[in-house]
């Protein structure tokens, strides 16, 4: 039985025009210079809406254009905002939609999973999740033809977040996304400090990462323990608020961007 979850937020945190919404994601990669960096093995990218966070996102996306055609199977990991869950949650359904056409996802990838205590099957919990689905259009329109595996992270150890990765991690055609905004409602100069102080721990992959210091800190977490077992080396891509974008600055949101590159072995 085949069923898709429709779009949650499109025409609320980007646009649900599809014309308007190819633009508008076009318009932010463009805006982003060209790196000589290695291709990432995963990133951490925010989740906000495209006003407030989609230049710090393409930063990273833009990162994956030499990779169009080579990542077949995306892992997306994000938190859950509206219902709660002890451990992972993965989709009964096998396609996410957006306004670009759907996303199918990798059922035999979805398979290897079954045995493990923390993985829940639950619709219910991805049905109007954000964090997963603000990704989708980006990745539609930076890759040629992929798969996904969402995984809606609620409170999970670093070790079942990364046993998950573990089981999953493939070869260079797989890609690890966690979904995380930073600090929430501080004042400006506060989350500066504040974020900045959670950037320096997540480059020294320090997988106790608090909720209040990132709200994706459950699976951001579990890569940083991937990732220290493994041996990437993370690089800050960037690192602004919502007062720098398109809010006051009373109250603000961060949002920073990384990527994660695996060791050279040439």
């Amino acid at each position: 039985m085949t069923h898709t979850r429709p779009p949650a937020v499109a025409g609320m945190f980007y646009p649900g025009n599809p014309a308007e919404l190819i633009a508008t994601v076009d318009a932010l990669l463009a805006a982003v210079k060209p790196s000589d960096q290695p291709a990432p093995k995963a990133l951490i990218i925010p989740h906000a809406g495209y006003i407030y966070s989609g230049s710090a996102a393409a930063m990273a996306y833009a990162s994956l254009a030499p990779l169009r055609q080579q990542i077949k199977r995306v892992i997306l990991l994000g938190p859950t905002h509206r219902v709660a869950v002890n451990g992972i949650s993965v989709p009964k359904s096998t396609a996410f939609a957006t306004p670009l056409g759907n996303v199918p996802l990798d059922l035999d990838a979805i398979d290897q999973l079954r045995d493990l205590p923390q993985i829940v099957f639950s619709d219910h919990v991805h049905a109007q999740e954000h964090s997963l689905e603000v990704h989708l259009p980006f990745l539609q329109r930076v890759l040629e033809n992929f798969k996904l595996v969402p995984l809606a992270v609620g409170e999970a150890s670093p070790q079942a977040v990364s046993e998950v990765l573990d089981r999953l991690w493939g070869g260079p055609e797989t890609l690890i996304i966690i979904s995380s905004d930073l600090s929430h409602f501080l004042n400006y100069s506060t989350a500066q400090q504040v974020d900045r102080n959670t950037c320096q721990h997540i480059l020294q992959l320090d997988a106790h990462i608090q909720p209040q210091q990132a709200c994706g800190a459950y699976p951001v977490n579990g890569l940083l323990l991937a990732a220290r077992q493994r041996g990437l080396t993370p690089q800050l891509i960037h690192l602004c608020n919502s007062g720098d974008t398109a809010g006051d600055k009373n109250r603000v949101v961060g949002y920073a961007s990384f990527a994660f590159y695996e060791p050279d072995h040439d």
